[in-house]
């Protein structure tokens, strides 16, 4: 087959490995990770189990852990201070066991705006930065439509990662939260091909532009 083969973290080896974190007085960690995860935070609360504020700390700044738990390169492990003289924390792990145990949970649930603004964006290519987009502005009120110029929602997460690292139910998942939060998808919607700039102009009061660098 060709489904995941990940080791996942037992929740005590998920405590010592966050265990190990120093509580440094600079955590280089976050520097090294580029979306900013607090990660000191939500090491200290899975060495203490305390997961369901770890998952809370994890989704204010990450839209979707479980993505970056499978693929992310984790440059903030290169930059954990045990690497001077050890082995790193190992980061990216807890991460994964962090979102894997909030579905298991049920913690992760659709957080659809209690007040609508009446406003309408648009987010042109599906891939995680414009998921993300589309689902931070929903859940402030704003009407979202997502645009993807393939047949499924996902971009380079969809078509440019192989089963083995990330299965594709992860993506549909969260498609069917940010659905329950107001989201609408629209595929084979090539913008500049078959759907003109100016009719998107037309029917939004904003775009935004998450299209990538497939060149």
């Amino acid at each position: 087959n060709y489904n995941e083969f990940v080791q996942l973290l037992s929740d005590d080896a998920a405590k010592i490995q966050g265990a190990r974190c120093m509580d440094c007085g600079i955590p280089f960690c976050m520097s090294g990770c580029p979306i900013n995860n607090i990660i000191p935070d939500w090491n200290d609360l899975v060495f203490k189990q305390n997961w369901r504020q770890a998952i809370d700390i994890l989704h204010s700044t990450n839209n979707f852990p479980e993505f970056t738990g499978r693929i992310c390169p984790a440059p903030c492990e290169a930059a954990c201070t045990l690497n001077i003289n050890n082995d790193a924390v190992g980061i990216k792990s807890i991460e994964h066991a962090i979102i894997d145990k909030a579905w298991e949970m049920g913690w992760v649930k659709p957080q659809p705006a209690a007040k609508k603004t009446g406003k309408k964006v648009a987010v042109v290519g599906s891939g995680p930065a414009g998921m993300a987009a589309a689902q931070q502005l929903a859940r402030a009120g704003h009407a979202v439509v997502l645009l993807e110029k393939n047949d499924r929602i996902g971009g380079l997460l969809r078509y440019g990662i192989p089963d083995f690292k990330f299965e594709k139910s992860h993506i549909d998942r969260r498609m069917a939260q940010m659905a329950a939060e107001g989201v609408e998808f629209r595929v084979n919607q090539h913008v500049g091909e078959n759907v003109s700039a100016e009719a998107l102009q037309a029917e939004f009061d904003a775009v935004i532009l998450a299209g990538g660098a497939e060149q």
